[in-house]
């Protein structure tokens, strides 16, 4: 079948299983093909792409629930939302949340995700107790920050190429309200931008919305949202209201005009600023899962979301000059998103590093690839990654730049047989 991932881009074609019990996964690994496994289908590139996949979507059971610390096991194949759903009501919810809750637990721990309040909670990782790896042998060994350590550093954002994530044991965060405190600052640019997020340091949740085609003294015009969660009130969910996008939009649909529209009409809709309003949950950490199918706004060839992250002392200076060449080139969209991050965890693949992080999506074109080497350049100068669950074209050099534990991730590989058995067609492109 043809598969592809959030981005639509690339395509391949594959041969597909998928399994309900360990046994039935253990019989797959048993065939002579490597593979990769693929949750909800997420990531944006290829990292859950390759000839021969594995879908987990059925192995998710929730397994056990230790409500005087607030632990949930489960099944790798659970969705964030299918836990939300389950706890919420009952008081909990995920200590880190990314910005959508559509993504299996073995897919979050997999890309180590993070969320709106790293500079405080750092990536889920860090909220795992404990997880249990299918090694290509077919050995099953439980591993966390103390226990097999060496595996648990390597899984966690490994992008699924040490083993099948079976169980996972995961800490959840209590709270009292279905519902946000929200506050929403104007920034009339970039260095504003930054001035406030390092004066609200302390909120528990802070990202910002960036009109990624202003340019002049309006370079990166923000919106920037902070959040708490509320006072006691209703922990049921108010159901968020949901638009469908049923087709491909056209090509001509998206381009500098429209998006400047619609970037200058968001960038107005606010006062100034919008102190402590109530939001609910959802609608707060999950936005864009109000609209079905969004990725279908790129048009039938797709795009990709080129998010990076930078050290703090120079986050300033390599964000301005990766807004000003994406506002020159006229390819950017109107989701740009800046976020504060905390310190790096230990993990060899994870993302996060202390500083800022920016996304940005683009429409894929014939002249999108000259431009992302062109950033790319712009990152490595300023000491900074991309994302790996977003990456879909980078080179193996410049991975191995960005990446300095890319050689002891390849050694454990090699050492457990796991590049025999488990490989994806953005392992294969990173020479990992």
């Amino acid at each position: 079948m043809k598969l592809t991932g959030w981005g639509r881009y690339p395509e391949v074609e594959a041969r597909t299983h998928s399994f309900e019990t360990l046994g039935q996964l253990k019989r797959l690994l048993q065939e002579p093909e490597d593979f990769i496994i693929h949750g909800m289908g997420r990531s944006y590139g290829d990292s859950a792409l390759a000839e021969r996949v594995l879908f987990s979507r059925r192995f998710n059971k929730i397994l056990d629930f230790d409500e005087a610390v607030g632990v949930v096991t489960c099944e790798s194949g659970v969705t964030l939302e299918e836990l939300i759903q389950v706890f919420l009501p009952r008081g909990w919810f995920l200590g880190v949340a990314p910005g959508t809750k559509q993504v299996t637990v073995g897919g979050a721990v997999a890309a180590d995700v993070h969320g709106k309040n790293h500079h405080c909670h750092g990536c889920i990782s860090e909220w795992v107790v404990s997880l249990d790896l299918l090694l290509p042998d077919g050995r099953v060994v439980r591993t966390d920050a103390t226990e097999e350590p060496e595996l648990f550093r390597a899984t966690c954002g490994g992008m699924g190429l040490t083993g099948v994530i079976l169980n996972v044991a995961l800490r959840l965060a209590p709270i009292h309200s279905a519902s946000m405190r929200e506050t929403v600052i104007r920034c009339p640019n970039l260095e504003e931008a930054f001035r406030e997020s390092e004066a609200h340091r302390e909120a528990t949740y802070s990202v910002a919305w960036i009109d990624c085609l202003a340019r002049g003294e309006e370079l990166g015009r923000s919106l920037l949202m902070l959040g708490e969660h509320a006072e006691p009130g209703p922990l049921t969910p108010t159901p968020p209201r949901t638009l469908t996008i049923p087709f491909n939009l056209p090509a001509f649909t998206l381009n500098r005009a429209s998006i400047s529209l619609f970037n200058a009409l968001y960038y107005r809709r606010p006062p100034d600023r919008v102190e402590g309003r109530l939001t609910p949950l959802e609608e707060f950490f999950f936005p864009l899962d109000r609209i079905r199918q969004w990725n279908r706004l790129y048009g039938r060839r797709g795009f990709t979301q080129y998010q990076f992250v930078l050290p703090r002392e120079s986050s300033f200076a390599g964000v301005r000059a990766v807004l000003t060449r994406a506002a020159d080139s006229g390819l950017g969209s109107f989701l740009g998103v800046l976020k504060l991050m905390g310190p790096a965890n230990a993990n060899l693949l994870s993302f996060p590093r202390e500083g800022y992080t920016l996304a940005l999506d683009f429409k894929i074109t014939d002249r999108l690839f000259p431009l992302l080497d062109e950033l790319d350049r712009i990152v490595l100068d300023h000491g900074g990654r991309l994302y790996l669950a977003k990456d879909m074209r980078l080179t193996a050099e410049v991975f191995r730049r960005m990446y300095p534990a890319w050689e002891e991730f390849m050694q454990l590989r090699e050492r457990y047989g796991m590049a025999a058995k488990f490989n994806s067609r953005q392992s294969r492109r990173l020479g990992v």
